[in-house]
């Protein structure tokens, strides 16, 4: 029995994860985006078409794993120097157009689908969210995610994310399900979630903080891993316990850990599970739609589908022009954001589970927000004319003198020097390193250095290399080898890449790679000491410039040959020649 379960999971997970793959590989070449990808495939392989994979509520509760970690990532990002610079659009221009797009659909489905003042806000209400899984992958290839309007847009996205939380304790509230009608009476759960989000600070800064400083001292990349997941799981558990919100739990878990030095190396470790098990959400939700009752009533999907695209961009175009921006800007903010977004599902399933709408209803609706979803690239594409062009970066976070942005790995003597005199010129700089005392003290210093291992590229993607004009590797050792810069400048072509080099064998290594510059890290040090002695001994200036231009000169020669015979013994004619017993460094 036990093998015939673990064979029929492993069918199931074969079936799910290949239509996953194919479709995603199918929608992203056609520009419509993964999350269709994975809700058509899950639709394709369930059983309402093809009945290959079954029993799609099991999954779910595997599945919302996804729901809970992309809320854990969200809370990361809520850095307090970011959230400050964005405040305005961020409470302001994203709390409007929630609540006006919220309420606008809500009276819609009110007065035209005739359903209850309760239903069409549990409907409404959640159609009032956008598809954070498909504007951001879109302003990022145009280009246009550092820009004014960019920023503009993530931060209504970022809001729209805040609200899932409100939304969720709305649907709650109105719920008419005798088994949540039996728990515990609302002062009391605010009671429970003020006292859980006070023990999760607490334990954020007492706790885990300290945790992940011994891990990160172990230097063990898996417990690292371990201790995130836990950090999620945990937090999400204490406010199930409570009869809150997990998705809760898992936000005040990442908001905790967002000004923290190992923000980036969280976020690089959870990415891939949140990754797979958002897409496991999205497939077992394919799988759930009713594709019966949505063949039933065509007209009314395509006609709630226009409805809804045609009142949230009118909304946000109004909204945005009250906000000071050009007609064409705001226009592409209406049509970007114009389309339900995945936090919809969630919020269905709940309302069914509130016996606030039949579950064929979270099927047709789910069904309107994928219809909508799949006309935002054509709408983008047709209007693009009529719209303000893509425009080149303008923005970065923090101030610049020219517009520069270096991510800097490693922190020690040789990049403090670095990132301070980039710091001098307004250069923002992002910092990672993984000496975790290193961190502590630089941190009493006032520089803010995250804990991480800079030469993986998830965790570089993570810190902003993908905008980043500069990568400078500063770590000691040989750790930068030729393949990690051939994969940094492969990943990060915009770049231009720096490399400390720990000795002539590591130049000669990195110095026909594509690295921008490769620096020995003693040698200017040393010339400096052999200077001095010089001086010292009393000998002449001009003799001293000299010999300096001499070292120099042969130096240079040497590093020529050796460079194009790929071998450190080579030019040893000229080693004897400057000092009889050799030099690697």
């Amino acid at each position: 029995m036990e093998h015939g379960a673990a064979g029929s999971l492993l069918r199931d997970g074969f079936i799910l994860l290949g239509a996953g793959l194919g479709f995603v590989l199918l929608f992203r070449r056609l520009g419509l985006g993964a999350t269709l990808g994975y809700l058509v495939a899950g639709a394709v392989v369930g059983p309402h078409v093809l009945g290959l994979v079954g029993d799609a509520e099991s999954k779910m509760g595997i599945a919302e794993l996804g729901i809970t970690l992309l809320l854990f990532v969200v809370g990361l990002e809520l850095n307090p120097t970011r959230l400050w610079r964005l405040k305005e659009d961020i409470f302001g221009l994203g709390l409007l157009q929630v609540v006006a797009c919220g309420v606008a659909i809500s009276a819609i489905i009110a007065v035209f689908a005739h359903f209850s003042i309760p239903a069409a806000f549990a409907l409404g209400l959640p159609l009032a969210l956008s598809s954070t899984a498909q504007v951001l992958p879109m302003l990022q290839s145009s280009g246009r995610l550092r820009t004014p309007f960019g920023e503009r847009a993530f931060s209504i996205l970022l809001f729209q994310d805040l609200s899932i939380i409100p939304l969720i304790t709305i649907i709650a509230a109105m719920s008419r399900n005798p088994a949540d009608a039996g728990g515990p009476p609302g002062w009391l759960l605010i009671v429970y979630t003020v006292l859980a989000i006070a023990g999760l600070i607490a334990a954020g800064r007492f706790l885990l903080r300290p945790l992940f400083r011994w891990i990160g001292n172990m230097g063990e990349r898996e417990m690292f891993v371990f201790a995130a997941l836990f950090t999620v799981i945990a937090s999400a558990a204490l406010m199930e316990a409570l009869g809150l919100s997990t998705a809760l739990g898992a936000f005040v878990a990442g908001v905790m850990l967002a000004d923290s030095p190992y923000r980036h190396e969280l976020e690089a470790d959870v990415d891939p599970f949140r990754s797979i098990l958002l897409g496991l959400f999205f497939l077992t939700i394919g799988m759930m739609l009713n594709l019966e009752a949505i063949a039933e009533r065509p007209f009314f999907v395509v006609a709630m589908a226009l409805a809804l695209i045609a009142t949230k961009t009118a909304v946000i175009v109004g909204i945005g022009m009250a906000f000071r921006m050009k007609w064409r800007s705001a226009l592409a903010l209406g049509l970007l954001l114009s389309q339900g977004g995945e936090f919809g599902f969630v919020l269905f399933a709940q309302a069914a589970d509130a016996y606030l709408i039949a579950p064929d209803a979270a099927s047709l609706f789910g069904a309107i927000i994928t219809l909508s979803m799949a006309t935002t690239p054509f709408l983008m594409g047709i209007t693009r004319r009529f719209r303000e062009e893509p425009i080149v970066a303008q923005e970065r976070d923090g101030p610049t003198a020219d517009g520069a942005n270096a991510v800097i790995v490693g922190y020690g003597r040789f990049g403090q020097t670095v990132g301070q005199m980039l710091l001098t010129q307004d250069i923002p700089v992002t910092l990672i390193d993984t000496d975790i005392e290193m961190i502590d003290i630089a941190g009493e210093f006032g520089a803010k250095v995250y804990y991480g291992d800079g030469t993986r590229l998830d965790l570089l993607r993570q810190a902003g290399a993908a905008e980043a004009e500069l990568i400078l590797f500063c770590i000691d050792g040989d750790q930068v080898t030729p393949e990690v810069v051939e994969a940094v400048h492969e990943a990060f072509p915009q770049a231009s890449i720096y490399v400390r080099a720990f000795d002539r064998r590591s130049l000669v290594k990195l110095k026909n790679g594509p690295a921008t510059l490769v620096v020995r890290e003693v040698l200017e040090s040393a010339v400096k000491m052999a200077r001095a002695a010089m001086h010292g001994l009393g000998i002449d200036r001009a003799d001293i410039d000299r010999a300096e231009d001499m070292y120099r000169a042969r130096d240079k020669e040497r590093l020529r040959i050796q460079i194009e015979a790929g071998d450190i013994r080579a030019a040893r004619a000229l080693v004897a020649e400057q000092q009889p017993w050799g030099n690697d460094r």
